[in-house]
């Protein structure tokens, strides 16, 4: 087992989990990340955000300019801002994402799933012609009761309604396009689809070790190779209609075998609940539902802290 310079502080990682358009959560959340781990390690804390800012609550447009300006706000800082499956989506419609590698159109993208069109609602309006297929899915008209949220759809079946509302514009507008900043545009198109990095200490049963990091929305699958899913994901591939590391389920739920080789860290957000083993962290309570927390994870003690946590001055 590596074990960690001892001489050397490990360094204060936090993974923010999803956030879906709900500033006054994220607020409480980041006052309380502070109280936890202390002024001086927050002021100088690597914080990673696992994606999907947008959707379902009502304040996307604060939630990202909360997001902007956290670098001007903690210059000694690092932050990494993960896609979400909701913000490529986003990201999609607005025209941002980068073209196919290979030429070919956005269109080819809707070929698999033309069947779902019309139960999902496909945004057919201004622009539509060349759009990935999640940007038709996330502006579509989707009516009715989604059994999984226990909930109403609010416009699509991404929940989009209140991204564009907290716009200034209807659900499904083309003028949306207009209506986001473009230091919006560019935070949407800089979002990395996954994000890597070595000598990351955890708490095991073992004692503090040293880990590699991966982390990605949903998860890594465990049916593909990990490298061949890496250079995808590191190369935002477009071709892909549905980008299973961002948007998978029970798929991407496990550590692939092949990381469990040497000490891997794998953490998400994404799927609407806390599970916490030695190394696969999936960081989501709140799963973008109004009366649910907003949670965050603390490495390496592995602390869970909430934007609903009653803290002492």
């Amino acid at each position: 087992m590596a074990e960690p310079k001892s001489a050397i502080k490990p360094r204060v990682i936090c993974c923010v989990g999803d956030i879906h358009g709900y500033i006054t959560k994220l607020q409480n959340l980041w006052s309380n990340l502070e109280k936890t781990i202390g002024p001086s390690d927050f002021e100088t804390a690597h914080i990673i955000f696992l994606g999907d800012y947008c959707d379902r609550g009502p304040d996307t447009k604060k939630v990202i300019d909360f997001l902007i300006s956290l670098p001007s706000r903690y210059p000694n800082q690092s932050h990494v801002f993960l896609c979400g499956n909701h913000d490529l989506a986003f990201a999609a419609f607005l025209g941002l994402l980068p073209t196919p590698s290979d030429g070919s159109d956005f269109s080819e993208t809707w070929k698999e799933y033309e069947m779902n069109e019309k139960r999902e609602g496909w945004y057919k309006g201004e622009g539509y012609e060349n759009m990935h297929l999640q940007g038709r899915r996330w502006a579509g008209r989707m009516t009715g009761f989604n059994h999984a949220k226990n909930t109403e759809y609010k416009g699509s079946i991404y929940d989009a309604g209140p991204t564009f509302e907290s716009y200034g514009v209807p659900h499904g507008s083309a003028d949306l396009v207009k209506a986001v900043s473009e230091d919006h545009k560019k935070f949407l198109a800089d979002l990395v689809w996954v994000h890597e990095e070595d000598n990351v200490c955890i708490d095991t049963k073992e004692g503090l070790e040293n880990c590699k990091l991966i982390a990605v929305h949903a998860g890594l699958e465990k049916g593909k190779g990990v490298e061949e899913q890496l250079s995808y994901l590191k190369a935002k591939d477009t071709r892909i209609p549905k980008v299973e590391a961002l948007s998978g389920r029970k798929n991407v739920w496990n550590i692939p075998e092949e990381l469990t080789k040497t000490p891997t860290i794998v953490i998400s957000g994404h799927h609407g609940k806390v599970h916490i083993e030695e190394y696969r962290l999936i960081i989501d309570l709140g799963g973008g539902l109004v009366n649910n927390p907003v949670a965050a994870v603390v490495l390496p003690s592995k602390k869970l802290v909430l934007d609903t946590d009653q803290l002492p001055k």
